[in-house]
């Protein structure tokens, strides 16, 4: 009678958990219970272990569902960033930026500045994974991408709703701000976006040209000037002026093949003197 009454109560507190949608407590009280018993664990010291695996486990479930959101380049982190690439960076500044809870409370930017291939992108995509695991929200997107996106929300009349669906993140990443073009649809836009976030929500901007050359991508300079002024008031800046990622990875790889195709050759010429 008791085993069958034990069932009972298991089968009903299954479906009670369900109900309360309380996924972890389900799948883990079972064991926890039977360590609690052998344990003699006071209810309260049990009902906390509950509480905390299923609140851990939701915590893991949220940092899930804001990753895939992010849309982040997979495998940019913090780990495979190389700084010492890029000296002009200091890695202790960057961790710090990674943990987001000063700049990104108080809407502060972020913007990152470098020739092509230095590194921006992976930097600007690291620090958006770093912050998502610490909590945050964040969106990662080619500007012409999200630009684009607002030019067909203003021509269906819900821009200032498509910007504001954007307030739902604490950081958004503008990938490469320089390839917007000089076309007063897309720079209206793009400046109503830069406007809207200021001092509210943070954005990180990464660019090839420092603000000096910014005059092809709005189409007068009051504009220019109000945009960066916007970007820089609360911000962080960082130059990454060094030697392209890319090329050097090039030239690393020429010559590899090169002394490879050296050394076959020297160990061909062996071997047939060898035999001669």
């Amino acid at each position: 009678m008791t085993t069958n009454s034990n069932a009972a109560d298991a089968a009903r507190l299954a479906f009670l958990l369900n109900e309360l949608r309380l996924p972890a407590i389900k799948l883990l009280w079972p064991d926890i219970a039977a360590q609690a018993d052998k344990q003699g664990w006071p209810a309260a010291r049990f009902l906390t272990a509950l509480a905390e695996h299923e609140l851990a486990q939701r915590a893991m479930r949220r940092t899930e569902r804001h990753l895939l959101e992010a849309h982040l380049p997979v495998g940019k982190t913090l780990d495979s960033f190389d700084f010492n690439a890029v000296p002009v960076i200091s890695k202790a500044h960057i961790m710090a930026l990674a943990t987001g809870n000063a700049w990104l409370e108080n809407g502060a930017n972020l913007l990152l500045f470098g020739p092509a291939g230095t590194g921006k992108s992976h930097l600007s995509a690291a620090i958006g994974r770093a912050l998502v695991e610490a909590g945050y929200r964040v969106l990662f997107t080619r500007t012409t991408d999200l630009v684009q996106r607002l030019q067909v929300a203003r021509r269906e009349l819900a821009l200032e709703a498509a910007i504001g669906k954007l307030d739902r993140y604490n950081l958004l990443i503008l990938d490469d701000i320089s390839y917007v073009t000089k076309d007063q649809a897309e720079t209206s836009v793009l400046f109503e976006l830069i406007s809207r976030r200021y001092e509210h929500r943070s954005i990180l901007i990464t660019a090839n040209q420092a603000f000096g050359e910014w005059n092809h991508i709005f189409p007068d300079q009051a504009m220019t000037l109000a945009a960066v002024d916007r970007l820089v008031h609360h911000s962080t800046i960082l130059e990454m002026n060094v030697e392209s990622y890319r090329r050097r990875a090039a030239i690393d790889r020429k010559q590899t093949v090169g002394r490879t195709a050296a050394r076959q050759t020297q160990k061909t010429i062996t071997e047939t003197e060898h035999v001669d």
